[in-house]
């Protein structure tokens, strides 16, 4: 097994340079610092007693958060929103809303994240894991900002902290920051991951939140490979995104944020289950059975990506059923792949498998990540408008590949506990 992971990580990696721009410019002294940091930080986070603590301590603080966002909700929804049902539940009947019961935990953790920013505790945690950044990993300040604001902000909120630096970067700093918005997801997202995920996998949030941390290097590793830096590294400082006039201005902002991300997800997933539901009907009715079986969108992407999640360590009899996972979330997106996961057994897919899947599944790296990356960085940048169009497909290849990097190297950790 540990062969295995291995040679996925240097087929990774090998894949990154067989793909470069400038295969002559790729430094190997950069991919070795690269995935050491990876490595180091993995080990650290996972292994490290005081640490692990801290990040179950903040699994608990997740749960109260969730049963503080429930009483909202039916006071509001009633027993929609998770209040006492008035009437009696058949067996196996399920009273569940993800609508009205999971995502609203998106508006409170949102109006948190506005206030750690009023606070200025967010932007020091940031400085912190900027500095670190630009001395290990060899990058310029305006980069090293915006990986260390993407372990807790979206792919468009990061940039926003190096606005005025966007349209000096080069083709390889800017392809970074669109790699790094797809191998990470933001603050807000995490806790609806482990809404979703907490009943199936142990412990959840701590692995999410270290998946976030872990990809940053890797994503730098990767897309540093595929389009190396050639001249100086672009400098630049935090530039605060936000004014706020009190408190209440702080959280009344985060709640309106909140809501925009609710009404997208809300209507991206119903698009987006249908749409693979109708899919998965024309298979049926112009496909004959396969193997006993009717060919779905699942069966496809489970095949073609089973070689990939075998690369990750993943036994081959969970790697249809993993590639499955993985082919969803890149077509898709991960909250419908975590969905999937959670709903799977132990049967289905081995908690070693599962455990990877998580690191795996846990980055915003999809086609309509590129809409909104085009959108959002065109937005700030119009200047780099058409060097952005020409990376989206880049930048979603190099951040699944950074979280696929991810959920090796855990895997290979989850042998220090057999």
């Amino acid at each position: 097994m540990y062969i295995q992971g291995l040679f996925g990580i240097l087929f990774f990696v090998s894949l990154c340079w067989i793909l470069s721009e400038d295969r002559k410019k790729v430094s190997l002294k950069a991919i070795l610092i690269g995935l050491f940091t990876q490595f180091i930080l993995a080990l650290a986070l996972t292994e490290i007693s005081f640490i692990r603590d801290f990040f179950l301590t903040l699994g608990r603080g997740v749960t109260i958060l969730k049963e503080a966002t429930l009483q909202g909700t039916s006071f509001v929804f009633g027993y929609i929103g998770g209040g006492a049902v008035p009437f009696h539940v058949v067996e196996n009947g399920n009273t569940f809303s993800m609508a009205f019961q999971a995502l609203p935990l998106i508006f409170v953790v949102s109006a948190i994240s506005m206030l750690l920013f009023y606070w200025r505790i967010l932007p020091a945690v940031v400085r912190g894991l900027s500095w670190f950044l630009q001395r290990i990993m060899g990058i310029g300040g305006a980069l090293g900002v915006c990986g260390a604001a993407k372990v807790f902000l979206g792919q468009t909120e990061a940039p926003l902290l190096i606005r005025p630096y966007l349209n000096d970067l080069s083709r390889s700093e800017l392809f970074t920051v669109m790699t790094l918005g797809m191998a990470t997801t933001s603050g807000t997202i995490m806790a609806l991951y482990a809404a979703i995920l907490e009943s199936s996998v142990p412990n959840v949030l701590s692995h999410i939140l270290t998946a976030s941390i872990i990809s940053v290097p890797a994503a730098i590793t990767l897309s540093r490979i595929m389009i190396p830096q050639v001249g100086a590294v672009t400098s630049g400082n935090l530039v605060m995104p936000y004014e706020f006039t009190s408190t209440m201005d702080a959280i009344s902002r985060g709640a309106s944020d909140g809501i925009r991300l609710f009404i997208n997800i809300v209507a991206v997933l119903i698009v987006f289950v249908a749409l693979v539901a109708l899919l998965n009907k024309g298979l049926t009715y112009f496909v004959p059975n396969i193997y006993g079986e009717p060919l779905t969108l699942q069966r496809i992407l489970g095949t073609i990506m089973a070689p990939f999640t075998w690369l990750m360590g993943i036994p081959w009899a969970d790697a249809k059923i993993a590639g499955s996972l993985l082919g969803t979330k890149t077509i898709l997106n991960e909250i419908y792949a975590f969905s999937e996961l959670s709903k799977m057994s132990h049967e289905t897919l081995s908690p070693h498998s599962r455990l990877i899947m998580v690191y795996a599944l846990c980055g915003f790296a999809n086609f309509s990540s590129i809409g909104i990356q085009i959108g959002g960085l065109g937005m700030m940048a119009p200047e780099r408008r058409k060097d952005i169009i020409s990376l989206g497909f880049k930048a979603v290849f190099a951040g699944t590949l950074s979280t696929m990097l991810s959920g090796t190297i855990v895997g290979l950790l989850s042998y220090l506990h057999p």
